[in-house]
């Protein structure tokens, strides 16, 4: 295996989701996907591919508010090789950012994340200062969905834009824009090179659709912002470590974008983590 790989988005629960209506349009409208989009991924199974694709760490979403003790064994039966990505509640306002900060006491959270379409509130509202300053504290990674999200709900309030004045106010806390940025890549290229504290990660988003200024941003100034991350089952990690494989990256931005980079800013020391 001449390639290293981490994936900090891998869903193991979608069959408890399968009776939500905004999924089932997601599995039919936009990722055309079959039966095998709502099943849970057992841990065996997970751990046994990613020895075969060379995956060492992947993360797994976990509700930070009703954890459930399924998902929370990946963690513990797999220590250094199964890491979790927590989502707080923020309408339970500061309960649901102390319910984050238990969480990772007990437990091996590698980075908080929040989608802000199932909210209808962008990240530049005041409800999320709350989880910066968290998150700041605790010097964990927070992810934020950007781009137009696949489920039909309204997207404005995904757009990149809407990170600007968090970067700034909060320039000690690590931020990823998750899913990409579709449409707007290069709004959130800008704001990447504009502050150090911002990544993307290119969950949700196969990388044979990734658009060339986004893989020239990786060759040249962005050797260092952008992470790998497929989201099974909805995208396999097979499917998107092998057209990661086929991009035009050379061997050393090829290694940062499937293991580098999410090494540092999700595992590495506060400083690294910004860049």
């Amino acid at each position: 295996m001449t390639h290293r790989v981490i994936d900090p988005w891998v869903n193991v629960s979608m069959g408890e989701h399968a009776g939500q209506e905004y999924l089932k349009r997601v599995k039919a409208d936009y990722f055309k996907a079959g039966e095998d989009f709502f099943r849970n991924v057992e841990s065996d199974e997970l751990i046994a591919m990613m020895d075969r694709l060379g995956v060492d760490k992947t993360l797994v979403t976990v509700n930070a508010s009703d954890p459930s003790d399924r998902v929370l064994a990946f963690a513990s039966d797999h220590p250094g090789r199964c890491f979790l990505a927590a989502v707080p509640d923020l309408l339970r306002g500061m309960q649901g950012v102390w319910d984050l900060e238990s969480l990772a006491r007990e437990h091996p959270v590698a980075m908080a994340r929040v989608a802000p379409f199932q909210l209808g509130i962008p990240p530049d509202d005041p409800l999320y200062y709350p989880l910066y300053v968290k998150c700041t504290e605790m010097a964990l990674p927070l992810g934020v969905n950007t781009g137009i999200c696949g489920p039909p709900m309204p997207s404005e309030c995904q757009h990149p834009r809407h990170l600007d004045a968090i970067c700034f106010r909060f320039p000690d806390l690590t931020l990823v824009m998750q899913h990409g940025a579709d449409p707007w890549w290069d709004y959130a290229i800008r704001l990447m090179l504009k502050y150090r504290n911002l990544h993307l990660m290119t969950s949700a988003y196969a990388p044979r659709y990734l658009p060339e200024s986004l893989l020239h941003f990786m060759r040249t100034r962005g050797r260092r912002k952008i992470l790998f991350a497929s989201d099974h089952p909805a995208l396999t990690i097979e499917r998107c470590v092998e057209e990661a494989l086929s991009l035009d990256l050379p061997p050393e931005i090829l290694d940062a974008f499937l293991h580098g980079n999410a090494a540092r800013v999700l595992f590495g020391p506060r400083e690294a983590r910004l860049g």
